[in-house]
């Protein structure tokens, strides 16, 4: 091997470990259909516009939006367990929120 051979197998050696390494880096912020951060109030789900139902823990505005759509369709929800009948409510994310959702 040439010396310009060995220098530049070298650097490429070298610069592969002072490079920063992707997956130490935080992940790039998500846009659009991020949940918003979480508050401790109560949300009544009957009430809520978009907005207000994304502070519940887990629901982006896609399932906000599916909320309000299901209760255009339907009407105001009876109890707060009605909610999982809504697509994309599941039980994760009704365990999670259970004790905030209020309908009055």
């Amino acid at each position: 091997m040439t010396r310009f051979r060995v220098a530049i197998f070298v650097l490429v050696l070298v610069g592969g470990w002072l490079a920063p390494w992707p997956g130490i880096a935080a992940p790039p912020p998500r846009g659009g259909d991020t949940p918003a951060p979480t508050s401790a109030g109560p949300v009544n789900i009957n009430t809520a516009d978009v907005k207000e139902l994304m502070k519940l823990e887990g629901v982006g505005r896609r399932v906000a939006e599916k909320i309000v759509e299901y209760r255009d369709a339907h009407g105001p929800f009876k109890k707060p367990e009605e909610l999982r009948k809504v697509e994309g409510v599941g039980s994760g994310l009704w365990e999670r929120n259970r004790g905030r959702i209020v309908v009055k």
